[in-house]
């Protein structure tokens, strides 16, 4: 097996902007780097979200991988956090950096008070749901989305 790069997680920045939306588009939600700088700048107060990337300190590729994480209050359950997206480049996968950005997640939650966190994964994901269950999530719910543009 050949030696895992070293990975760094940190929080994003606004020159990340491009590799985030290059990831992004990975991910399926393609978006430019102005749209992705400008979407980060909204994301606030800062002590509800934050986004964090894996660095890879080895390979000389940069930035390799991002988490989204935000916080909610909500009537009907505890204060939470959500995994608002989470994606790995191809080539990297399996490698240990999601779980590195994961676990940046889980911290940041458990640091402001959150008594759980949860994931939303699309149901062909199948990769991305047994990474979930390795890392001691649980499906607990299918539901539909919906949406209507405003």
């Amino acid at each position: 097996m050949p030696d895992r790069p070293s990975v760094r997680i940190r929080k994003a920045r606004r020159g990340d902007a491009e590799r985030i939306a290059q990831l992004s588009g990975e991910l399926g939600y393609p978006a430019s780097p102005e749209q992705i700088a400008a979407r980060l700048r909204q994301l606030t107060p800062a002590t509800r979200h934050a986004v964090f990337v894996a660095e890879s300190q080895d390979s000389g590729t940069g930035i390799i991988g991002w988490v989204h994480v935000s916080m909610s209050h909500l009537l009907e359950s505890d204060t939470r956090a959500e995994v608002n997206g989470l994606i790995v480049a191809e080539g990297q996968r399996s490698a240990g950096a999601g779980a590195k950005l994961l676990k940046a997640a889980e911290e940041w939650a458990q640091r402001r008070g959150c008594k759980g966190m949860n994931v939303r994964s699309n149901i062909i994901r199948e990769r991305a749901h047994k990474f979930y269950k390795v890392h001691g999530y649980e499906h607990y719910k299918t539901q539909k989305a919906f949406r209507k543009p405003l």
